[in-house]
């Protein structure tokens, strides 16, 4: 399994857009083959900190992903909503 933690500072004013743009891509990401798990976090602290959690079965969901219709048409778009570049980092389990 591979996780991805995505982090997004998200322009005080674009909240409200940047979470209409990424409900399809959750949604998307949720039924392919090989997705764990696509969810959407917000800070407790801070109103524009946002965290994409993504759990993968293997490098091959995670290649389909981001070849896939509502990645490539959304991902791009998000940079819109942006203060700065998203922080991505890829983990894989140690302990469970």
């Amino acid at each position: 399994m591979i996780t991805i933690i995505a982090e997004f500072d998200v322009k005080t004013d674009k909240v409200e857009s940047f979470l209409d743009a990424v409900k399809p891509l959750v949604e998307g990401s949720n039924a392919e083959a090989g997705c764990i798990r696509y969810e959407l976090h917000k800070a407790m602290d801070s109103e524009n900190n946002y965290t994409m959690m993504e759990e993968w079965e293997d490098q091959a969901a995670i290649d389909a992903h981001n070849i896939s219709d509502h990645f490539t048409s959304i991902v791009p778009s998000l940079a819109d909503f942006m203060n700065a570049e998203p922080r991505v980092t890829l983990y894989s389990k140690v302990i469970s």
